[in-house]
């Protein structure tokens, strides 16, 4: 069983900054790709950006260019999200998510294997 565990989600002003952190525990072996997904109240969990370790390299939903950046460590099973000139509109509650293999699309989420539960991000306006 594979776990993982995010954090550095909190309240932060618009215009602000936050870093997520996710760490796998548990039975685990290198994965494919991660990814991060975001679900605000009322809405549809949408993907936000993910990394592939076997130089695949990084993609982000077109909302987060440019503000967004995700990085991490295969070894580690870790991944990071920063998150820069936040938005009230980036507040939800953001997941982690890992996947074993090269199959299914990285922006759809049934393509992952593995998920997180979940850490609140609010921005005040």
């Amino acid at each position: 069983q594979v776990q993982l565990v995010e954090s550095g989600g909190g309240l932060v002003q618009a215009g602000g900054s936050l870093r997520l952190s996710c760490a796998a525990a548990g039975r685990t072996r290198s994965s494919y790709s991660m990814a991060w997904f975001r679900q605000a109240p009322g809405k549809e969990r949408e993907f936000v950006a993910s990394i592939t370790w076997s130089g695949g390299g990084a993609r982000y939903a077109d909302s987060v260019k440019g503000r967004f950046t995700i990085s991490g460590d295969n070894a580690k099973n870790t991944v990071y999200l920063q998150m820069n000139s936040l938005k009230p509109e980036d507040a939800a509650v953001y997941y982690c998510a890992a996947k074993i293999s090269g199959l299914g699309w990285e922006t759809i989420e049934k393509s992952y294997n593995y998920w997180g539960q979940g850490t609140q991000v609010t921005v005040s306006s």
